[in-house]
C-alpha cells in the first residue's frame, strides 16, 4: 500500500493489523514500514534499582508554613 492511500485508510489499516496481518507501507514504490501490532512487556520491578542515585531532602515531608496557613478555616 503507498503512502498516500495509507494516509486515507489509518483507521481501516489498524482494524487489518489488529485482526491479526501485517501491512507494509510503501514511498515511492518501495516499502518503507510495516504495521505490526503491539506487544506490552511486562517486567518485573527490582527493588533497589535506583539506590544511591535519588535523594530526598531531609525537610521532604515538611509544609511550610505560608502554605499551610492557607488551608486553616477560620
Amino acid at each position: 500500500m503507498n503512502m498516500c492511500e495509507a494516509k486515507t485508510q489509518l483507521s481501516k489499516l489498524v482494524e487489518r493489523v489488529l485482526a491479526g496481518e501485517s501491512v507494509i507501507i510503501a514511498k515511492f514504490g518501495m516499502p518503507v514500514v510495516r504495521l505490526v501490532p503491539t506487544s506490552i512487556e511486562h517486567r518485573q520491578r527490582r527493588p533497589g534499582l535506583f539506590e544511591g542515585k535519588i535523594r530526598m531532602a531531609p525537610d521532604f515531608d515538611q509544609t511550610r508554613e505560608e502554605i499551610s496557613s492557607g488551608f486553616e478555616r477560620e
